[in-house]
């Protein structure tokens, strides 16, 4: 239930009050006028009696009446039309709208907050989004304001259009006051004339209209003075003579205009007519005796079915038609048809009009005071107790005499009397006949309306009780009688009267007034009188908390005669299910949007959209989508005809941006009308900013920006970088890959460190990225935004002139802030330009979206000077897409089924719409289609679209779309992890920085297959595209191993391939087949490639001319490729770093990336062994430490790249202590070949280099040393032979999990001695194997060429060219173990110092001796030991025999050694000692010498240990007897 000012009882005490009407003299309405009142407008406000009155009943009982008012109008002789009183209703609705500042009315209905107020509209509509703050605001104040206040309105002015009835009595006159001024020539006379006027109209058969309560009525003379303009002592004397004629109880001198312009100018004096007069326009209308208003019309109509409306000059009739059902303003039918044409226009409606006008604009009561004021009130209260009430009273006892006298004859006999002599009635009635039961008249004299003008008059002076009596007792004789009409209004008023009796023990009869409505509405065909006890009872039963019942006679009053009524009880009802105990929240809603229909259908604009918004609130975010769609539509179309562009826009906006299940033809059609209105509102503010547009949707967080230009193609055999590109997924590891690589070469320019303020060079912004910091582009080259768009429609879109949106801000680096203050421009304002001074924006002339497509688009600018950019959004015009005529309706769509269903459910047909088929152009009424007005005003109507014609063409409007970024949430600190906060993006955000060099790298005839190890060279072209000079060329790999531009020396690096046979990428030398077998060396430093010096192994010089490239210039170098040891897929990434000759403050440097894509396949695999030679001369100190290194070659390619086979034509080493010498292989065929599959075993001798040979007095130098296999040498020691060797042994190191132990100076002896022992059996030897492969590809036969490295790190080691595969250890339990204590330095081990001492056997192999000449045979032997280690040795040599075993005993049996049986000697490091020995002979045979024990031990240690070679190294000698 909507709130009321009134209570239901004031309500219904204020609708039926005692008529009183005036008729005044010119003099008195001039004085009046005087303060813009007529005589009656100015007693209104003073009319109700503030004490209460007391009158006698008939039983001579003192009864009181509280709060009485009375009614006191001019008379006027002709009632409205119909027409004119169905418009001053709708204007007084259409007046009548939610006043502003007023405090809501929130109610909670489960999960819905409803705000059922004036700001409803506000907190319901889907562009408002602080509607829950607004309930919260409202829901606290303590104020309350009518909640429909327009329903009041209607209510109070229909009740006071209503006519007087014959069956009734409510709304006659009981009395006329008849006024005259002071100044009239003869006021005595003047009030003669008026009460002739007044009987006249009373009496005379010219006048039915007004009707008078009694033949005798009441006249009650006033005499009007004029204080300010006229003589009070002619006032008192005239007053004196009419107490003598009339009486002091009917006369009366009213005193006013006491108020001086010029002294009263300052004063405020309260207006107490704006309250009645500006609310109600129908009581406006009071005008002299002398000007009545003139009939309207001289065919009057005299039907019995007539209605008589009280308040307005014209009569009406009932059961006229609404013709407005689109347009009640419309007068274009009622001008054709002639009722509001020509001389029977009404001109009271002008009239009422310019009244209003009058009232409105010119202030009221200005010659009154304060003391007027209570004159007046006195008057009424004098006129009330002396005249009125006293009337009243005698009235109703003549009337209670006249039934008492009758109350002994029988009621059937005196119902059979009036029978007879009743000649207007009918004696009896037949069934069909009751059916017009409601034109039976009582003569004025009967019995029964006798009986009802007692009740009528009881109830107008609150005597409920007798009121009800008298209604029961007619009704029983109305009913007797069949009179319908008069019993339809006896049991109306009986309801009222039991309801407002106080304390009255009778139940209110709600089926007295459902009968009353069913008989009025059914048989009399009276909807007023029907639609009256409607509201009567609705409010009745609203107050007794009767929600249900009062929502069930409200809906059942709604017809289509009347879309204004409809609507305001169907608004009504739904108030009702709401105030239920249990609110019926979609009954509130779905009787809401039947309300809008209604009142949109009446004209009722604003409050059809009020009543749509409010049922929004629960519809909204509850999967009614369609519901949804038909309420935002509807909102949109209502807010465009009230010009209220703005809310349009967003409604619309609100059906295009959610997830519609319309189809793709009403979709089209919702566009269509969002872009009609949107391009009105365009035109309502052309020098406005653009607004927003909802179409397509953009995926902000995901947008792109690129800095740079597009790399050109790859052109032939020419390979461009790959760089960055908006064609690339983003990839986090592969990010974090290129920082590590920017970050290594950035340390080694800053010198090995990180500078603090260095930024990460990011071409590519997107989500997964950077974006705290503002990015740096460069003037001229182009800022590429990819913008994601998704059409969330079933039909394609079409954008215009898309372009991005940005603000510059000017700014000159080089100066300080300060001094560089420039004013931002923008390209806001003509966003379609293409170029700028500053910045030249790419505008795409058409970007087409399908339905339901995710598109990107690539926009471009390109900054012409430096300073801060700020992309702010894109820029386009929306249109449609042209396609073949659709229909515009919108009947058939699921909105307009909906909408469908509401009509049904109210009893509406909507094919009362518009008649043909739905959506069928051709059937629709002309008067429904749009006509172009000066307004611009657009029809309402659900069935057609208003862009029906306008749209052939296709709609375009212009807009634009922000590109909001919310960055990475922060989660750093406590602060941001307890709480939501994010971090800013800055990736639109550019600083356009000055002029830099940019380089683009070419690869030629860069391979995409390799064999491991195998050798390409190729060439890589450096192009400087800009307008600076590049300098500090550098690229960072982390395969260093891969790749090498050549050494630093121009001698150890080839010029061209084509300089040896075969084009090989080595150097090469044909060599003399005699001289293959030793070995040719070479020594080279490790800084000549690069090594050594200190900078990173990933990081690599770019061997440029001079150091620059200078702008728009090109160098290709060579560069030399070495597939990678493993088989498979490589992605190698490289990172070309450069600087620009000018130093720049906001851009350092720059970087371009690569990535290239190797597939290695099988190609060799080679495994290594050192062990130590037992060749040990006593007289060569050289020779003195010598090792054979074993080689095994297997062929494992799979024949997968057509190799045929493979050919070892050299074998070097490279290293700083050791070199290859000879090969010792004892097969003749040097060149190994090996197919699939086979495997080669190759012997070399190294030995180990001299101090003068490996090192110089300045540098470190590597021995290389080639043994050739084949028939021409390739130097080992040039490029790119050395490059990855050097490489490959550099990044070996790195890979090294574990570094070297540094000792400090406090470290044991211990320690050192131990580690000197290890290095004993280290050897720091690589093996380069150089090979060739013949491949047959395409019938043609290609050599490829090779190199493969081998790292010797100890002796009895095996080594592998092909890297290890780790095995993944298995998890295993975790234990828990104590600590244990610290451990001391180890020692060294049994073994390692088993392999101190080498030791060697020198003498004869064959020794022949004469035993039959002498029984011994001395042979001389000599012992040679070498100190493997750097430190001394204590050396102890026993050769007593130790032998065990029988068989031993009997070979060292037989011989002796003669001389000393122990040696002690002590060897220095790297020593050569030579210990001669003899050995005794008595027979023939063979004989091993090697039975010496040789015992080692370090000088400072007490363990000793015998060496290893003794039963390893056998020294078998054969003695011959000759």
């Amino acid at each position: 239930m909507a709130q009321c000012v009134q209570s239901v009882q004031e309500f219904i005490q204020d609708t039926f009050v005692p008529m009183v009407a005036v008729l005044c003299s010119e003099a008195a309405d001039s004085s009046t006028r005087k303060n813009n009142l007529s005589f009656a407008e100015l007693v209104r406000p003073f009319c109700r009696l503030t004490s209460e009155v007391h009158m006698r009943d008939p039983n001579n009982q003192s009864h009181v009446i509280k709060n009485l008012r009375i009614s006191v109008t001019g008379i006027v002789t002709q009632p409205p039309q119909q027409t004119a009183i169905r418009k001053l209703l709708s204007e007084v609705v259409s007046a009548s709208q939610p006043a502003e500042g007023l405090v809501a009315n929130v109610i909670t209905a489960g999960d819905y907050d409803l705000n059922i107020s004036d700001r409803s509209v506000k907190a319901s509509v889907p562009w408002y989004n602080n509607w829950k703050d607004t309930l919260t605001q409202l829901s606290s104040s303590k104020f309350h304001a009518a909640t429909t206040p327009w329903f009041e309105a209607y209510r109070e002015c229909f009740f006071q259009s209503m006519s007087p009835s014959d069956h009734e009595f409510l709304h006659h006159y009981l009395a006329c006051m008849l006024v005259a001024s002071s100044r009239d020539p003869d006021p005595v006379d003047q009030f003669l004339k008026l009460s002739q006027e007044q009987h006249r109209i009373q009496h005379s058969s010219d006048y039915s209209y007004p009707k008078w309560f009694i033949p005798n009525t009441l006249k009650y003379y006033v005499l009007l003075h004029d204080v300010s303009d006229g003589e009070e002592q002619r006032a008192e004397s005239v007053y004196e003579e009419m107490k003598q004629r009339y009486g002091t109880q009917g006369c009366y001198l009213l005193k006013f205009n006491s108020r001086i312009p010029s002294s009263g100018a300052d004063e405020q004096i309260p207006d107490p007519w704006s309250q009645y007069l500006n609310r109600n326009n129908l009581q406006n209308q009071e005008t002299s005796e002398d000007d009545l208003v003139p009939p309207l019309s001289k065919n009057k109509e005299n039907s019995t079915n007539a209605l008589e409306l009280d308040g307005l000059d014209h009569p009406i009739n009932d059961g006229i038609p609404n013709n407005f059902k689109s347009h009640p303003f419309e007068e274009d039918d009622l001008v054709k048809s002639g009722e509001l044409d020509g001389p029977h226009r009404p001109k009271s409606v002008e009239i009422m009009n310019d009244s209003v006008k009058q009232n409105s604009s010119s202030a009221r009561g200005l010659s009154l005071t304060l003391t007027d004021h209570d004159r007046i009130r006195q008057f009424i209260l004098e006129f009330t107790f002396r005249g009125l009430l006293p009337h009243i009273e005698k009235t109703i006892r003549q009337l209670n005499d006249q039934l008492v006298s009758r109350k002994g004859l029988s009621r059937s006999l005196f119902t059979a009397t009036k029978k007879w002599f009743s000649g207007s009635k009918v004696p009896e009635k037949t069934i069909n006949e009751l059916k017009n039961a409601s034109s039976l008249l009582y003569p004025p004299e009967a019995p029964e309306l006798q009986i009802r003008k007692m009740a009528d008059l009881c109830f107008l002076v609150q005597h409920y009780d007798l009121a009800y009596n008298c209604y029961h007792t007619a009704k029983k004789d109305f009913l007797n009688d069949q009179a319908m009409l008069y019993a339809a209004g006896a049991l109306e008023m009986a309801a009222a009267s039991v309801f407002l009796q106080p304390g009255a023990q009778r139940q209110y009869p709600t089926h007295y007034m459902e009968t009353a409505i069913q008989t009025y509405k059914d048989l009399c065909k009276n909807l007023v009188l029907a639609e009256r006890c409607t509201l009567l009872s609705a409010e009745i039963l609203k107050s007794q908390a009767k929600y249900s019942e009062a929502a069930t006679l409200l809906i059942r009053m709604t017809s289509e005669d009347s879309d204004l009524r409809s609507a305001l009880l169907l608004e009504q009802a739904a108030h009702c299910f709401i105030n239920m105990r249990s609110p019926m929240v979609r009954k509130f809603a779905f009787h809401m949007i039947l309300a809008g229909h209604r009142f949109g259908k009446a004209d009722q604009r604003k409050h059809a959209l009020r009543c749509y918004s409010q049922a929004m609130q629960v519809y909204k975010g509850k999967g009614w989508s369609l519901a949804e769609d038909h309420i935002n539509f509807t909102i949109g179309r209502q807010s465009f005809t009230l010009r209220q562009l703005d809310n349009a826009v967003s409604a619309f906006r609100h059906i295009l941006i959610n997830d519609s299940k319309q189809t793709a033809a009403q979709q089209e059609a919702f566009l269509r009308e969002y872009l009609y209105v949107y391009k009105s509102v365009n035109q309502s503010s052309p020098d406005g900013p653009l607004p927003q547009l909802p179409l397509p949707c953009i995926n902000s967080s995901a947008t792109r920006v690129f800095f740079g230009h597009d790399r050109r193609p790859s052109e032939g055999e020419k390979q461009a970088a790959t760089h960055v590109s908006l064609d690339q997924e983003y990839e986090r590891e592969a990010s974090q890959q290129w920082k590590e690589l920017e970050e290594q070469v950035a340390a080694m320019v800053n010198k090995g460190t990180v500078p603090q303020n260095f930024q990460l060079t990011q071409y590519c912004l997107n989500s997964q990225t950077d974006n705290l910091r503002f990015p740096v582009a460069v003037v001229e080259e182009p800022v590429t935004v990819e913008v994601a768009f998704k059409n969330p429609l079933k039909v394609p879109l079409l954008l215009k002139d898309l372009s991005l949106l940005w603000k510059f801000n000017f700014r000159d680096f080089n100066k300080s802030l300060e001094g560089d203050v420039r004013e931002s421009i923008s390209n806001e304002k003509d966003a379609h330009s293409k170029a700028s001074h500053s910045i030249g924006t790419e505008v795409i002339s058409e970007f087409q979206i399908n339905g339901e497509e995710t598109k990107t688009a690539r926009l471009k600018l390109l900054p012409h000077q430096t300073g801060e950019l700020h992309i702010l959004g894109v820029v386009y015009n929306l249109s449609t897409v042209q396609s073949a005529p659709t229909q515009d309706g919108l009947d058939s769509s699921p909105v307009m089924q909906v909408a469908g269903s509401c009509l049904n459910a109210s009893n509406l047909n909507a094919s009362n719409l518009y008649s043909g088929k739905s959506g069928s152009k051709q059937q629709i009424p002309h008067s429904l289609r749009h006509q172009p007005s000066s307004s611009d005003q657009l029809e309402y109507f659900h069935g057609l679209s208003w862009t029906e014609g306008k749209t052939a063409h296709g709609l375009s409007v212009r807009g634009r779309q922000d590109l909001e970024i919310q960055g990475l949430r922060l989660n750093n600190t406590k602060e941001e992890k307890t709480s939501v906060k994010y971090g800013s993006d800055r990736r639109l955000d550019p600083i356009i920085t000055e002029a830099m060099p940019l380089l683009e790298v070419f690869f030629i005839n860069f391979p995409t297959g390799l064999l491991c190890g195998e050798i390409r060279k190729t060439y890589v072209e450096f192009v400087n595209v800009s307008r600076c000079p590049l300098t500090g060329l550098k690229v960072v790999c982390k395969d260093p191993d891969f790749f090498s531009f050549g050494s630093k020396t121009a001698v150890l690096t080839p010029l061209s391939p084509t300089a040896s046979e075969n084009c090989s990428a080595y150097k090469t030398v044909v060599t003399d087949c005699a001289c293959m077998s030793s070995a040719v060396t070479s020594s080279v430093s490790p800084a000549d490639f690069g090594m050594g010096t200190g900078n990173p192994l990933w990081v690599t010089d770019v061997p440029l001319p001079d150091s620059v490239l200078l702008p728009e210039a090109s160098v290709q170098l060579p560069m030399w490729l070495r597939g990678p040891d493993e088989e498979g897929v490589h992605e190698i990434n490289f990172l070309f770093y450069y600087e620009s000759t000018k130093p720049q403050s906001k851009l350092s440097h720059r970087i371009l990336r690569h990535t290239a894509i190797i597939c290695t396949s099988r190609s060799l695999s080679v495994k290594a062994t050192a062990c130590r030679s037992n060749v040990l001369e006593a007289d060569e100190q050289s020779d003195s430490d010598n090792l054979l290194v074993f080689l095994d070659v297997a062929n494992i390619n799979t024949s997968e790249a057509g190799v045929r086979e493979f050919h070892i034509i050299q074998v070097s080493s490279g290293s700083e202590h050791w070199r290859l010498q000879k090969c010792i292989n004892p097969a003749e065929d040097k060149d190994a070949k090996l197919s699939s599959r086979e495997r080669a075993k190759l012997c070399f001798r190294a030995t180990r280099c001299q101090n003068s040979e490996a090192t110089s007095c300045t540098e470190r130098k590597y021995i290389f040393a080639d043994i050739v296999l084949g028939s021409e040498q390739i130097i080992s020691a040039t490029t790119p032979c050395a490059d990855f060797f050097f490489q490959s042994c550099y990044a070996a190191r790195s890979r090294k999990t574990t570094p070297q132990t540094t000792m400090g100076p406090g470290r044991p002896k211990t320690g050192d001695v131990t580690k000197l022992v290890q290095r004993c059996s280290e050897v720091d030897l690589n093996i380069i194997v150089l090979w060739k492969a013949y491949v047959v590809e395409d019938n043609k036969q290609l050599i490829l060429e090779g190199q493969l490295h081998v790292a010797l790190e100890s002796i009895g080691k095996e080594a592998c060219s092909l890297p290890q595969v780790q095995e993944t250890q298995e998890m295993v339990l975790l234990k828990f173990t104590r600590a244990e204590q610290p451990q001391l330095p180890a020692r060294p081990s049994m073994e390692q110092l088993s392999h101190l001492i080498k030791i060697s056997f020198h003498y004869p192999q064959y020794y022949d001796h004469p035993f039959h000449q002498k029984s011994l045979c001395f042979v001389p032997v000599t012992l040679v030991l070498f100190n493997c280690c750097q430190i001394e040795v204590d050396i102890i040599i026993d050769l007593r025999h130790k032998a065990t075993s029988p068989e031993m005993l009997e070979v060292h049996g037989s011989f002796t050694w003669l001389g000393q049986t122990q040696y002690k000697i002590q060897l220095k490091g790297q020593e050569v000692y030579s210990v001669p020995l003899k050995a005794c002979f008595v027979h023939a045979g063979v004989y091993n010498l090697g039975t010496p024990r040789v015992f080692a031990k370090l000088a400072d240690q007490s363990v000793q240990c015998e060496t290893s070679q003794q039963n390893s190294t056998p020294a078998l000698i054969i003695i011959n007897s000759i």
